[in-house]
């Protein structure tokens, strides 16, 4: 008998693998496979940092971002206190992240979504929301008094909800259920996945939902992390100066609700350049590709290893992931277009980013 002709028998006695046996129970829907994603090592992003880096991969959400969380918690619980109806309709503001979660989160639960975007964001992003069966609002122009996408956003919201009979905006920039989603979530895994000690965790800011709901977390269990808000630069958050800002996802152009009770203990501004080049770092070194706001948060945490102790736990969230972000900041000839910025500035914004890690 040939070898090609045993094959088959011997495939069909093998053994179940211990990892078959592990597998988790089958979810309801895909809401139920949100959260519980993997906090992953980080040992070779900057090699001779003393601490031990962790990154939370909320880009594994069913939605592919951490705003899956909010999404499915305000949904929720708009449902549950009546705010919004059984095969009712939800009217948003979103940069993309939000819109891509609260259009599944729409589609399962039977309802009606609209999402207001601006031109900044990813042509991916609204493809995605549109596959879901969401209506898109793309607002092309600032709002002429603050000069704000945000703010024009949120002016196109209110009028569709006087437009649109008995819809309802969820409001991310002050619902309470979206830093709830990451205090009972998001900060209880990484705590939990750390044994209770996380010396310093950074994220990145823009309604501030992820951090003020972490900090509350901590707060509560008395841990003592410091906490690094990432910011973009020209953004309006925590007395910063507005001004324009051509990635989405972070920073925003004006002060959200949320942000009001937010006091992160230090507060990192970044360049979009800068953000490139930590999220292409990211990639190359970890294997992790992830969006605009984690590639920021690689540059603040770069910033950081000469004042880390050797067994300290620093733990970074990955906010979304980079696949809609491939034609922009993974594009050498959109980073020349809109940042004005060539392929060997990409390279010398990496080798700096590296040499400040090493510092």
């Amino acid at each position: 008998m040939s070898s090609l002709s045993a094959a088959p028998s011997a495939i069909a006695s093998r053994p179940e693998t211990p990892a078959c046996a592990s597998l988790p129970p089958i979810a309801e829907d895909i809401s139920a496979a949100v959260g519980a994603t993997p906090l992953v090592r980080l040992s070779r992003l900057f090699p001779t940092c003393r601490a031990q880096l962790f990154a939370k991969l909320e880009s594994v959400n069913p939605g592919g971002s951490t705003k899956d969380r909010p999404a499915l918690a305000m949904v929720q619980a708009a449902l549950a206190d009546g705010t919004l109806a059984p095969g009712g309709t939800v009217v948003e503001s979103s940069s993309g992240n939000l819109g891509v979660a609260l259009a599944r989160t729409c589609a399962v639960s039977g309802l009606r979504f609209v999402c207001v975007v601006d031109s900044r964001t990813n042509a991916t992003t609204i493809a995605t929301i549109r596959a879901l069966g969401g209506q898109v609002e793309v607002v092309d122009q600032p709002d002429p008094e603050t000069g704000d996408l945000l703010t024009a956003r949120r002016k196109r919201v209110r009028a569709l909800l006087e437009e649109i009979p008995g819809a309802v905006n969820l409001n991310q920039y002050a619902n309470p259920a979206n830093p709830g989603a990451h205090r009972n979530g998001t900060m209880a895994e990484i705590a939990a996945a750390l044994e209770g000690r996380v010396d310093v965790l950074l994220a990145a800011v823009s309604t501030t939902g992820t951090l003020s709901g972490c900090t509350a977390y901590l707060r509560e269990h008395a841990m003592s992390t410091r906490t690094v808000a990432v910011d973009a630069q020209g953004s309006a958050l925590f007395d910063g100066t507005p001004a324009p800002r051509p990635l989405p996802g972070f920073g925003a152009g004006m002060v959200t609700e949320l942000s009001r009770s937010v006091h992160p203990d230090e507060l990192v501004r970044v360049a979009p350049l800068d953000a490139v080049a930590g999220a292409r770092l990211l990639a190359r070194r970890e294997g992790i590709l992830a969006g605009a706001s984690t590639g920021a948060i690689v540059h603040a945490l770069a910033q950081l290893p000469g004042q880390l102790a050797a067994d300290a736990r620093v733990a970074l969230i990955v906010h979304d992931s980079g696949v809609p972000y491939l034609e922009t900041i993974y594009s050498d000839a959109w980073v020349r277009e809109t940042l004005g910025a060539s392929p060997a500035d990409i390279a010398a914004a990496i080798t700096r980013l590296e040499e400040a890690a090493r510092a």
